[in-house]
C-alpha cells in the first residue's frame, strides 16, 4: 500500500469505528476460501460488516473512538465485524451461529458494544440473548395480553347472558 492508500483506509475504517454500535474482533487464521466467502455472505445478509485489517492500520483508526478498547486485541492475522445497526446482539448471532457449523476455524478476541469493553465469553452471552425484533415481539405480546383478557372478561358476561336466553327461548318453544 502506497502513504495515500494507507491514510485512506486509516479515513475509512475511523469512520466505520465511529459508526459501529457493536464491534467484534476475530483470529482468521483457520478459515479457508469457501468458508470466509459463507461468513461474508452471512454478515451481509444481517446488515454486518466483516474486514480482514491490518493490526498497525486499525489501532491508528481506533484512536478517539470506541473501538480504542480493541486496540489490545489487533494482533496477529485479525478481522472486525461491525454492527450499525440498533440491533447490537446481531453481529454476534451471526458469528457464533457459523462458529456452531466451524468449530476451530475463528477464535474470538473480544468485542465492545457502546463503548462498553466485553471478553470473548461476553461476546458469546450476547449471542444468546434475543434479538431486538425479538425482543420487540415479545414487548408487543406482553402489551397485548392485558388488553385480550380484558376484552374476554368484558365479553364473557355477554355471552354467558345469550346463551341463557337461547336455552330459555328452546324450552320454551318446546312447551
Amino acid at each position: 500500500m502506497t502513504r495515500t492508500e494507507k491514510e485512506q483506509f486509516v479515513s475509512d475504517l475511523r469512520e466505520s469505528f465511529e459508526k459501529a454500535q457493536a464491534m467484534v474482533t476475530v483470529a482468521f487464521s483457520g478459515l479457508n476460501v469457501a468458508a470466509a466467502t459463507e461468513l461474508r455472505r452471512r454478515f451481509r445478509e444481517g446488515g454486518v460488516e466483516y474486514r480482514v485489517v491490518k493490526n498497525t492500520l486499525a489501532k491508528r483508526a481506533a484512536e478517539g473512538t470506541n473501538a480504542a478498547e480493541l486496540t489490545e486485541h489487533f494482533e496477529g492475522p485479525t478481522a472486525v465485524v461491525l454492527g450499525y445497526e440498533d440491533d447490537v446482539v446481531t453481529p454476534a448471532k451471526i458469528l457464533y451461529g457459523f462458529l456452531k457449523e466451524n468449530a476451530g476455524k475463528l477464535e474470538v478476541k473480544g468485542g465492545v458494544v457502546d463503548g462498553k469493553l466485553y471478553s470473548s465469553g461476553d461476546v458469546e452471552a450476547l449471542s444468546k440473548l434475543p434479538g431486538l425484533q425479538e425482543l420487540r415481539g415479545q414487548l408487543l405480546a406482553l402489551i397485548n395480553t392485558p388488553a385480550q383478557t380484558l376484552v374476554r372478561l368484558a365479553s364473557t358476561p355477554a355471552t354467558q347472558l345469550t346463551q341463557v336466553l337461547k336455552a330459555k327461548s328452546d324450552q320454551s318453544q318446546e312447551d
